[in-house]
């Protein structure tokens, strides 16, 4: 539940105002994915697993708040596009425990889709005049401290 006799009815306002522009961008930015043919989660999995390399099923589907059988299926089919593999075993460490780690393949994609997402939002801001580009280019900021510290969480 939240408390708005916390916030400012100027902040309040603002989020109302910023929260439908985020989510109707961050929707264009998820089709620029699917264009590939591959959803947007494939892209946010395949994301996860190359800054945590190793991770498993169990784990991946703990951060992505996804049921493990939902992951298995998914990690399955990542690994059938051949994006995904299972990560060398050493001798000493737990058979039973399978880490995941992105191919070349995968990371090309990654690839691909960052630049796709890239290429569409940078046709868009050209669109807009200098004094729009720096407001958003302080929002930026101000968006990345509020990701940072809610990761902190």
């Amino acid at each position: 539940m939240r408390n708005i006799t916390m916030a400012p009815t100027k902040t309040v306002k603002l989020a109302a105002e910023l929260r439908p522009s985020i989510l109707r961008l961050s929707r264009h930015l998820r089709r620029e994915a699917q264009r590939g043919g591959s959803s947007s989660l494939d892209a946010q999995l395949l994301g996860t697993l190359r800054e945590e390399p190793g991770l498993g099923v169990s784990e991946l589907a703990d951060m992505e708040q996804m049921s493990r059988p939902a992951m298995s299926a998914h990690v399955k089919r990542l690994m059938q596009l051949g994006y995904v593999q299972r990560e060398t075993v050493k001798e000493d460490a737990d058979r039973r425990r399978i880490g995941l780690i992105v191919t070349r393949t995968g990371t090309q994609y990654l690839r691909n889709v960052s630049e796709k997402r890239a290429d569409w939002l940078a046709e868009r801001l050209a669109e807009l005049n200098t004094e729009d580009r720096t407001a958003l280019d302080r929002a930026a900021k101000s968006l990345r401290h509020i990701l940072e510290a809610q990761e902190l969480v």
